[in-house]
């Protein structure tokens, strides 16, 4: 009988971009159990709705993520405005969906490097995180930030772009989504990544259903739930297809997240090509009285938000659903009979954000 051992891994790890903890149950080399460790980076952000009011707690909720900032602020905007009854202008839910396609790029750009570094592939990683260098640069152009934005507002957005910049926009995207083909192509046909990946970290439907994965983690299983579907912002008004695989392993989880880097490049073409003139935001005054309940697909998944008002500036409630969280379970289930060596590709492949899930 193999003799059993617990090794600790993380919260700080070479490898590991976020600060997570397991302990790993081994027999061998074979992981027969993890057991996940939260709270390292518990920032008690929902409790600062003592703090400020509902407009300041806008500045506050963003900070939840640096990789998603603007999709939380999204979100919670757009939970207030169901609360205020409040319709964005066109002009500005096209602003935001140009944003936030731009925030799943540099996020999906973000995770493809530290992919590749954990395979030791350098000039990959580079190169990713060169590309995701111009999404920043237009981020700063068109927000004044490069990693907090602070330009969603309960009614719509604060900044606008003209014509001029979109154009830019969408001709540094044709550019790079050259560079990007030759990059996949590179990293999705290479026999180190194919053995390391396929048939690693198998993840059925059943599973999938069972333990609430959401996001590529669910759609690399073959089941097609996209939020952004519901048609929220400008979404509505566009023509893309849910991304999807029925392989349920490793090299799934890469191929639709690589595959969606151009999805969100085909998106804001149609944005820049479709955005209409006009206001960007509406005048909501008054303060929040009653609930809402809002769903967002951020890189990772499908994030809700709750909000409760009470008519007073101070909000009575913020609750956060994010992907990472509800990801930990399908993670844990992956983990169980992989080899000790899978393990840190395992955990990437979920994409995690710690700071999301503990806030």
């Amino acid at each position: 009988m193999a003799k059993r051992s617990v090794i600790p891994f993380g919260p700080q790890h070479p490898v590991l971009p976020e600060p997570i903890h397991l302990d790993l149950v081994l027999e061998d080399e074979k992981v027969v159990e993890a057991i996940p460790s939260v709270g390292f980076v518990h920032r008690g952000l929902e409790k600062l709705i003592d703090k400020k009011d509902f407009n300041e707690y806008q500045y506050v909720i963003e900070r939840t993520c640096g990789i998603c900032s603007f999709m939380h602020g999204m979100s919670y905007c757009e939970a207030l405005e169901r609360i205020f009854d409040a319709e964005v202008p066109a002009r500005g839910k096209y602003l935001r969906t140009i944003w936030a396609e731009m925030s799943r790029l540099h996020s999906h750009l973000l995770w493809l490097g530290l992919l590749a570094d954990a395979f030791g592939f350098e000039s990959l990683f580079m190169q990713s995180w060169r590309m995701r260098e111009k999404i920043l640069d237009m981020f700063e152009a068109s927000t004044g930030g490069r990693v907090i934005f602070s330009v969603n507002k309960v009614g719509g957005v604060l900044r606008d772009m003209d014509k001029d910049m979109l154009k830019s926009f969408v001709d540094t995207f044709d550019s790079m989504e050259k560079d990007i083909k030759v990059l996949a192509g590179t990293f999705l046909n290479d026999r180190t990544v194919g053995s390391r990946l396929r048939d690693v970290g198998i993840l059925t439907k059943k599973d999938v259903i069972s333990l609430g994965a959401v996001g590529p983690m669910m759609r690399a299983s073959g089941i097609a739930i996209d939020t952004r579907k519901l048609g929220y912002e400008a979404y509505g008004d566009l023509d893309f297809e849910i991304i999807t695989s029925e392989d349920c392993d490793c090299y799934a989880r890469c191929e639709v997240r690589i595959k969606e880097i151009f999805q969100s490049f085909d998106i804001i073409r149609q944005a820049a090509a479709k955005i209409p003139d006009g206001e960007i935001a509406v005048q909501v005054k008054g303060a929040p009285n009653g609930e809402a309940f809002n769903r967002v697909e951020q890189p990772r998944g499908e994030a809700i938000y709750y909000v409760r008002g009470n008519g007073s500036m101070y909000l009575e409630r913020v609750r956060v659903r994010t992907p990472t969280f509800t990801n930990l379970q399908a993670l844990i289930k992956t983990l169980q009979g992989c080899q000790y060596a899978d393990v840190p590709i395992l955990i990437l492949t979920i994409d995690p954000c710690v700071s999301c899930t503990e806030r």
